[in-house]
């Protein structure tokens, strides 16, 4: 098996398991509040993110080199975490994975002003198509548009944000720090808020929230793997497969049918988004290509799985090469 290959099959486990983590979202999302799951799923990251933290060994603290772009990336961490479960437990999954496939689109946008980069005339047309196939997606003034799609939408955009920041900041700051500080605000700000939301929960429930977090941090590994195995236009555009599991799972366990406007909204999409991938692929330099470098997943709601994939010392060490050379 070559190493493209074996890095493809480790990211489309990954992203298996993490369209599966998003069943168990969608389940608990019907009776809790998103507040609720997103306080519990980080309160209980925090033993695997002590061994993280264990495995460690790199001499330092815990200050980050550059506090501001630090503060503004937890921020958008923990608005991507709400507004994403939120979206999952109240759209059908296909139409909110259709939704956060933008991603990619808006860390092509996202990369003028904080990375410097310039993009031309193709990816600009990529972007635009791909907006229209939101556009296609949401059918504004034909359909309703409820709290779920704006959640999507918030998720996608501050989950770009996120990223597009941790690739400008990603090469100085320890991966501990990256991790840590999403999920300590995290478990403030939804604390403070669980007051509010808080119903109680049995056992069983507490149980699927422990297979999240252990998903997400298994998964989080694979796609490690999978980029230290393989090349980044091979392996980028996997994610995309999330859409099969959102069919399948949404017709099996939830009795969810993707309608056409769903459909081709998503095909538009995603189209779009592999235009990108292989067109970065083509770059020369870790400016020109943001979306292949950010390596994490769509819309991802949970700390673990963005700062799993911060954990590689050889991305790290890659990644500040590559600056030094731009």
């Amino acid at each position: 098996m070559s190493s493209n290959v074996k890095g493809a099959v480790l990211a489309l486990f990954a992203f298996g398991l993490f369209s599966t983590h998003d069943v168990f979202i969608k389940t608990l999302g019907a009776i809790y509040s998103p507040i609720q799951i997103v306080f519990f799923s980080v309160l209980l990251s925090f033993p695997l993110a002590t061994i993280m933290l264990m495995r460690d060994a790199k001499p330092g603290t815990l200050l980050p080199v550059h506090p501001w772009w630090m503060a503004v990336r937890t921020i958008g961490a923990v608005i991507t975490g709400v507004s994403a479960f939120y979206a999952f437990s109240a759209l059908p999954l296909t139409q909110t994975y259709a939704i956060l496939f933008a991603t990619p689109l808006l860390i092509t946008v996202l990369s003028i002003p904080i990375l410097g980069e310039t993009v031309r005339l193709p990816r600009w047309m990529a972007v635009i198509v791909g907006l229209i196939g939101v556009m296609v997606v949401l059918r504004p003034g034909s359909t309703d548009l409820t709290l779920g799609h704006a959640a999507a939408v918030l998720a996608a955009f501050s989950g770009a944000f996120a990223s597009i920041v941790v690739r400008k900041i990603g090469a100085d700051e320890r991966p501990v720090v990256m991790m840590l500080y999403p999920m300590v605000a995290n478990f403030v700000v939804m604390g403070a808020a669980l007051a509010f939301v808080y119903k109680p929960m049995p056992i069983e429930h507490l149980g699927m929230l422990a297979i999240i977090s252990i998903m997400a941090w298994i998964a989080g590994r694979l796609i490690i793997s999978a980029y230290q195995t393989g090349e980044a236009a091979i392996v980028a555009p996997m994610q995309y497969s999330q859409i099969l599991w959102a069919t399948a799972y949404g017709l099996i366990f939830f009795g969810e049918t993707t309608d056409l406007y769903t459909a081709v909204g998503a095909t538009i999409i995603i189209a779009s988004g592999l235009f990108i991938v292989f067109r970065e692929s083509r770059g020369g330099t870790s400016k020109t290509t943001p979306v292949l470098r950010t390596r994490s997943r769509i819309g991802t709601p949970s700390t673990l799985r963005l700062s799993g994939l911060m954990t590689s010392g050889r991305f790290r060490d890659r990644t500040k090469a590559e600056q030094e050379q731009t």
